[in-house]
């Protein structure tokens, strides 16, 4: 199966198709999607990970179909047991941890990598402002489930409160740092080329 869209930045940065290329990539990207769990970053109102931010670069880099498939192999890690969410092993591991209040989030990681990743195939990731959107499109998209699967937890109202609106400005943040990253990766390359 060749995920290979000539259209990413992946593709361009690796142009060779086949396997080997998925599976690398595959791999590095869920590498990264682990390291990024782990890394908390002091920020007002709740300190924040740069994990939403590398599923949406993630799509963005590889297109929608390596996007998700990158994705869902982090997933798979997890549900094996491996430590790669965000507060575990503290808040549990595998199957347990999936089912808990952030499995919705987890779903809507699968859906934003597809969204970013095929607005970055119709080039969004090559303006600064088309970027922005995505970014901010995408994390919508990883709320839309993560704020109804905690609903079923907390209740509609706490799940907004606790779920999304401390998380908006970290957001923010995310979009202009991918808004300022991929448009100057790309005038990079076209500037050398």
């Amino acid at each position: 199966m060749n995920f290979v869209t000539a259209n990413t930045l992946s593709a361009t940065l690796w142009p060779a198709k086949g396997m080997t290329r998925n599976i690398a990539l595959a791999i590095a990207g869920s590498l990264a999607l682990w390291a990024s769990a782990k890394l908390s970053v002091p920020f007002f109102p709740v300190p924040m990970t740069m994990q939403t931010f590398m599923v949406l670069a993630i799509g963005a880099a590889f297109g929608w179909r390596l996007g998700a498939a990158t994705v869902i192999l982090y997933l798979v890690e997890g549900a094996t047991g491996l430590p790669v969410f965000s507060n575990s092993p503290e808040r549990g591991i595998g199957l347990a941890y999936m089912a808990g209040p952030t499995g919705g989030y987890l779903v809507g990681f699968v859906l934003a990598a597809m969204t970013s990743g095929w607005l970055a195939e119709k080039g969004a990731d090559r303006n600064v402002f088309a970027m922005f959107c995505a970014m901010l499109l995408g994390a919508l998209v990883i709320y839309l489930p993560g704020i109804l699967w905690l609903s079923g937890f907390t209740g509609m109202e706490k799940a907004i409160s606790l779920g999304f609106v401390p998380f908006v400005l970290a957001d923010i943040f995310k979009a202009g740092l991918a808004a300022a990253i991929f448009p100057a990766i790309w005038s990079l390359m076209s500037s050398k080329a």
